[in-house]
């Protein structure tokens, strides 16, 4: 197969098709007509969860402890792609996890560990053109734009939304646990004097809401901007292409520059985006672990402490 058709498929005309959700199989449901009971980002969803479950149970297999009558050889982990998950699941609980909730770390880690991967491999799998593959061999599913797979299942907002509210069901429900429906309740006062608590609650309780909107709203803006922009580097370097077929010495000049720059930056543009899929991620990950932080004994204890150094340097 030749490589021009995939190229131009991959250009397309607008490039937002490359990013947004495909649908696939309709029906009713709860007496609507015409849902969308199957699309592209569900089929990626569920490819990147079976990805996950898969990936960490053979890290975890080559990872563990080996038996005595290997000696010492028996700790070493048996596999390189193993061990470069190992050095992440190490740094992310020991570096970026266990300061923030200390003795709390290992409880939260494996759904901690499981959010980091699970949005990385959906970041990832958002740079892969399983849509415009799908569509190259099938041009019934091209001209009805349908897709069973593809596209970046962390660029739908409703996505980013459901990440969110998880992520805020376990930090509200770990900082009750930690800290009692008193103790909760009485972080919404930020330990205030009373009679600033008429100001001080509202805005807890905004905080609580705006938290989950902004980790929402962040992967989702990030997810969207990189892709749109590579695939309309990708629709420049075809339009360049297209001033080529002018046999005149500007339209060669003219479309070879534009083709190569378009070229040259998409594929800048696509490592930044392989960047900035482990920095997403990290950083959902990262932002959880601190909202959890914030509702706990520790902390509180910090803060107190913070307070009585300001008064006594003042």
């Amino acid at each position: 197969m030749s490589v021009a058709p995939f190229f131009f498929t991959l250009a397309g005309q607008n490039p937002v098709d490359h990013v947004v959700n495909h649908g696939f199989l309709t029906g009713p449901l709860f007496g609507l007509d015409h849902v969308w009971l199957w699309s592209a980002h569900v089929g990626n969803l569920i490819l990147a969860g079976v990805l996950t479950v898969l990936v960490l149970a053979y890290a975890a297999a080559k990872i563990k402890t080996g038996p005595t009558s290997q000696g010492n050889d028996r700790y070493i982990t048996s596999s390189k792609f193993a061990h470069m998950i190992e050095v992440i699941l190490v740094y992310l609980r020991e570096n970026t996890v266990r300061p923030l909730l200390h003795a709390r770390t290992e409880k939260f880690m494996p759904f901690l560990w499981t959010m980091f991967f699970f949005i990385l491999i959906n970041n990832l799998l958002g740079l892969t053109p399983i849509v415009d593959i799908i569509h190259l061999f099938s041009g019934d599913l091209k001209a009805s734009h349908l897709s069973p797979l593809g596209g970046t299942a962390t660029q739908n907002i409703f996505v980013t939304a459901v990440l969110a509210l998880i992520a805020a069901l376990v930090v509200n429900f770990a900082g009750v646990r930690e800290l009692g429906v008193g103790g909760y309740l009485k972080h919404l006062t930020a330990n205030t004097p009373w009679y600033l608590w008429p100001l001080m609650i509202p805005i807890e309780i905004m905080g609580t809401v705006i938290k989950p909107v902004a980790l929402a709203l962040r992967l989702f803006a990030n997810m969207t901007a990189g892709h749109i922009l590579v695939a309309t580097l990708f629709m420049f370097a075809v339009m360049g292409i297209g001033l080529l077929k002018d046999a005149s010495v500007g339209g060669l000049v003219l479309g070879g520059a534009i083709t190569a720059m378009s070229v040259v930056a998409a594929i800048a543009i696509i490592f930044l985006e392989l960047f900035v899929a482990f920095l997403q991620a990290f950083v959902f990950m990262f932002l959880t672990t601190v909202f959890i932080s914030q509702l706990s004994h520790h902390h509180d204890h910090e803060r107190d402490g913070a307070h009585d150094h300001e008064h006594a340097h003042a």
